[in-house]
C-alpha cells in the first residue's frame, strides 16, 4: 500500500512538472496604481494627493469668504466656492492638454528627425528616440529624461515606450511608439514607415486647426456667457440698497438659479464644441 501512494505521489509530481499550468493568477492593481491610471485618463496625472487638497481647498474657501463678506450671503457663497474649487483642477487639466497637444504639434517633426538619424546616421530606433525627445521642446523633455533613465536601467525599449505613453498621455504618442516598438522588434524599411507616419500626423493637424479655427467666434461668444451676467452682478452691489438686496433668502435663491442657468450654459456650449479626440487604445 505504500509503495502505490509512493508511486501515486511521484506521478502526480512528475505530472505538474511537466504539464503547463492552466491557471494564472493575476494580483489586483493596488489602490495606488488606480488612483494613478483614474488621474491619468482624468489628465491630472504628476498632481499628488496633498498638493491637490489644499490647492482645491483653499480656493474655495478663499472665494466663499470672499463672496460672504462683500454680499452678506450663505447660498451664494457657498455656490461660487464649489466652483471655484474646480478652478485648480482646470487649469492642472489645461497644462496637461498643452503637453499633450505640443507632442501632437512636435510629432511629425521629430519623426523626420527621427528619420534622419536611424537613416543617414545609423542610430538603433531606442538611442535616435531618446536623442530626438531630449533636444525637442522643453515641454516634452521631462518625459524623454524619465524614458531615458529606464532604457538606462533596463535596455528594454517596450517599458521605454510605456513609461513616455505615461507621462505624454496623448493618443498620437501611443499610436506613434507603438509604431515605433512594432519597427524595432520586426523590422521593415524604416525610412518609409516613419515618413508615412509623419505625413498621418501633419494631415491629423491640418484638420483640427481648420475646425478650431472655425469656431474662434463660437468660443468668444461663449465667455460672454459668463462676463456679462458676472460684470451685472458686480455692477448691482453699487446700486440701490448695494449687498443688501442680495440678502433675503428669495433672493438668493433667485442667484442660484441664475449661476444654474450660466452654468448649464457654459458646460452645454463646452459639450458641443469639443473637437473629437482620439481613443487612447495603447495606453496599457
Amino acid at each position: 500500500m505504500t509503495s502505490v501512494l509512493l508511486a501515486t505521489f511521484a506521478a502526480t509530481g512528475v505530472y505538474l512538472m511537466v504539464t503547463p499550468g492552466r491557471r494564472t493568477y493575476r494580483s489586483r492593481p493596488g489602490l495606488g496604481h488606480l488612483a494613478r491610471t483614474s488621474a491619468r485618463r482624468a489628465g491630472l496625472q504628476g498632481i499628488g494627493i496633498r498638493r491637490a487638497v489644499v490647492s482645491v481647498g483653499g480656493a474655495a474657501l478663499a472665494t466663499t469668504t470672499t463672496v460672504a463678506v462683500l454680499t452678506g450671503t450663505v447660498l451664494p457663497a457657498l455656490a461660487l466656492g464649489l466652483t471655484a474649487a474646480a478652478v485648480p483642477v482646470s487649469l492642472w487639466r489645461a497644462g496637461n492638454r498643452r503637453v499633450s497637444e505640443t507632442a501632437r504639434r512636435q510629432w511629425p517633426a521629430l519623426l523626420e528627425e527621427l528619420r534622419v538619424r536611424t537613416g543617414a546616421m545609423g542610430r538603433p530606433i531606442p538611442q535616435a528616440l531618446l536623442e530626438v525627445g531630449l533636444d525637442g521642446p522643453p515641454e516634452l523633455r521631462p518625459a524623454f529624461r524619465s524614458a531615458q533613465r529606464e532604457w538606462v536601467l533596463s535596455t528594454d525599449f517596450g517599458r521605454t515606450a510605456r513609461v513616455l505613453k505615461d507621462r505624454l498621455a496623448d493618443a498620437a504618442a501611443d499610436a506613434t511608439l507603438e509604431t515605433l516598438l512594432v519597427i524595432h522588434e520586426v523590422g521593415g524599411d524604416v525610412d518609409r514607415r516613419l515618413t508615412s507616419l509623419a505625413e498621418d500626423r501633419r494631415q491629423d493637424l491640418r484638420e483640427r486647426d481648420e475646425a478650431s479655427a472655425k469656431q474662434a467666434g463660437a468660443r468668444l461668444a461663449r465667455w460672454f456667457v459668463v462676463l456679462v451676467p458676472v460684470g451685472m452682478g458686480l455692477a448691482g452691489l453699487g446700486v440701490g440698497d448695494g449687498s443688501s438686496a442680495f440678502r433675503p433668502l428669495g433672493a438668493q435663491i433667485l442667484v442660484l438659479a441664475a449661476f444654474a442657468l450660466v452654468a448649464a450654459c457654459w458646460f452645454w456650449a463646452a459639450r458641443i464644441m469639443r473637437l473629437p479626440t482620439e481613443e487612447r487604445v495603447f495606453d496599457r
